[in-house]
C-alpha cells in the first residue's frame, strides 16, 4: 500500500519517532554537532554533491544496472530484479557512504578517518576512499572477523590503512565500534569517525541514509522503466544496521511497493529486541533481563550486529516496513541458488535476502507472478573461503 510516511531529516535530536537521538558522552556531543553542521551545509551545496556525483559514476561506476533475474525468476515464479551494488568499485555498497563522508573529512579539515567493520566491506571501501584522498585511515575490526575476513584484512592494508584487530567482548563487530569510538573520543581534533552503517548517535543514521539513497533513486527510476512505469510489488534487502536497506527504502518508501528487510536469524533485532541504547542511538537491541546486550550469531560476519539502525525501527513500528529474519542453511541454498541460476555469487549478507524470499514465494507469502526488487549488496569473493569450509569441498 502507498505510504504518506517519508524518510526525512530527522531534525536536530535525530529522532525517528522515539528512536535515534544522541547518546554519547560529553566530550563527543561538540564532534557529533560539527559533523551534523558540515554535513547539513554540504548536502546542500551544489559544489560537493556535483564532485560526489563526479565521484559515484566515474570512481565508484553509478549507475549499477538493475538485473533481471531469468532463471531465477523461473524457479521461484515471480519476476525478480537485482539491484547490482555488488559491481561497484570495491565490490559493495559501501562505497556510497565513503565517498561521501571522505569529502566531508577534507571539508573539516581533518587528516584522519578511523571505521569499524565487521565482514571487511566497509573497512576495504574507507581504506579506498582514504587513498582516493590522501587520509590516514585506521579500521577496528573484532578478532573473529579479522580471522573469517583475511582477504580483506589483506585488501585493506594493501590499500595502506592500519587494521586493528579487537580482542575485547565478542571480537566481533559491535566491539569494533565500541573501539573506533574510544579512538575518535581521544583524536576528535584531526579525527572524523567514518561509521559504516545506518547506526550510532545522530546524524550518522541520517547522514548515511541520504549517501546510500543513491540505490533506491536509482532502481526506482530503473524498476519504472522495465515495468512500464510501474513499482515492484516488493522491494527486499538484507539488513544488519541497515544502510543498504535504508537506501533501498529510500526510494520506494512514499510508493505502493511492500518493503522488506531481512536480518539473520541469530540476530532479529525487531523480532527478538526491545528498545535500549548502545553505541549513541536508541533503537531495538538484543538485550537479557538486566538490560545487558547479547551477541548476536550470524553465518555473515556483515549480519552479527545485536541491534537495527533506528530508523529501521520506526518503519517497523509504524507498519511501513516489515523485517524478517533467514537461517544460516537457508543462506547456503540460497547463495547455491543464485550462483546456478544467474552465475552471480553473493556475498553472505544479501543471500540473506535472497533465502527471505526463496522461502516466501514456497509459503505464499509473496504471491506467483508479483514483481520483486532486491538488491545484492555485495559480491561473494571475501566469503568464498567461509562458504568452502562450511559446504565441505566435494560436498558442494
Amino acid at each position: 500500500m502507498s505510504s504518506d510516511l517519508k524518510m526525512a531529516d530527522p531534525g536536530p535530536t535525530g529522532r525517528f519517532g522515539e528512536f535515534g537521538g544522541m547518546y554519547v558522552p560529553e566530550s563527543l556531543v561538540p564532534a557529533c554537532a560539527e559533523v551534523e553542521r558540515f554535513f547539513r551545509s554540504a548536502w546542500q551545496d551544489p559544489a560537493f554533491r556535483g564532485r560526489l556525483d563526479a565521484l559515484l559514476a566515474d570512481y565508484a561506476g553509478r549507475p549499477t544496472p538493475l538485473t533481471r533475474a531469468e532463471r531465477l525468476s523461473e524457479a521461484l515464479g515471480v519476476d525478480v530484479f537485482l539491484k547490482r551494488e555488488d559491481l561497484t568499485h570495491t565490490g559493495s555498497h559501501k562505497i556510497n557512504n565513503v565517498l561521501g563522508q571522505g569529502l566531508l573529512t577534507l571539508a573539516m579539515g581533518k587528516k584522519r578517518m578511523v571505521a569499524e567493520t565487521g565482514a571487511g566491506q566497509h573497512g576495504v571501501a574507507t581504506a579506498t576512499a582514504a587513498a582516493l584522498f590522501g587520509l590516514e585511515c585506521v579500521v577496528y575490526m573484532g578478532e573473529v572477523d579479522t580471522e573469517r575476513q583475511a582477504l580483506n584484512v589483506f585488501r585493506m592494508k594493501l590499500l595502506g590503512a592500519r587494521v586493528e584487530p579487537v580482542r575485547s567482548g565478542s571480537r566481533t563487530l559491535k566491539d569494533a565500534v565500541n573501539e573506533a569510538m574510544r579512538d575518535w573520543v581521544a583524536t576528535v581534533e584531526d579525527t572524523h569517525y567514518c561509521l559504516g552503517s545506518v547506526m550510532g548517535p545522530h546524524p550518522y543514521p541520517w547522514m548515511v541514509r541520504e549517501f546510500q539513497s543513491v540505490i533506491g533513486n536509482e532502481a526506482r527510476e530503473q524498476c519504472r522503466k522495465v515495468l512500464g512505469g510501474a513499482d515492484p510489488d516488493f522491494v527486499v534487502a538484507c539488513v544488519g544496521g541497515g544502510s543498504n536497506a535504508a537506501g533501498t527504502f529510500a526510494g520506494f518508501v512514499s510508493t505502493r511497493a511492500r518493503l522488506v528487510g531481512v536480518e539473520a536469524a541469530g540476530g532479529a533485532a525487531v523480532g527478538r529486541g526491545i528498545p535500549g541504547v548502545l553505541h549513541g542511538m536508541r533503537s531495538y537491541l538484543l538485550q537479557d533481563e538486566w538490560g545487558q546486550i547479547l551477541e548476536a550469531e550470524s553465518i555473515s560476519a556483515g549480519l552479527d550486529y545485536p541491534g537495527i539502525g533506528p530508523e529501521h525501527a520506526w518503519l517497523a513500528d509504524a507498519g511501513r516496513a516489515e523485517y524478517h529474519s533467514a537461517s544460516d542453511a537457508e543462506v547456503l541454498d540460497a547463495l547455491k541458488l543464485l550462483a546456478r541460476t544467474e552465475g552471480i555469487i553473493p556475498a553472505l549478507e544479501p543471500a540473506h535476502a535472497l533465502a527471505w524470499l526463496v522461502r516466501a514465494t514456497r509459503d505464499g507469502i509473496v504471491p506467483a507472478g508479483s514483481t520483486v526488487m532486491m538488491t545484492l549488496s555485495g559480491r561473494g569473493d571475501k566469503d568464498a573461503e567461509t562458504v568452502m569450509g562450511l559446504l565441505q569441498e566435494g560436498s558442494v
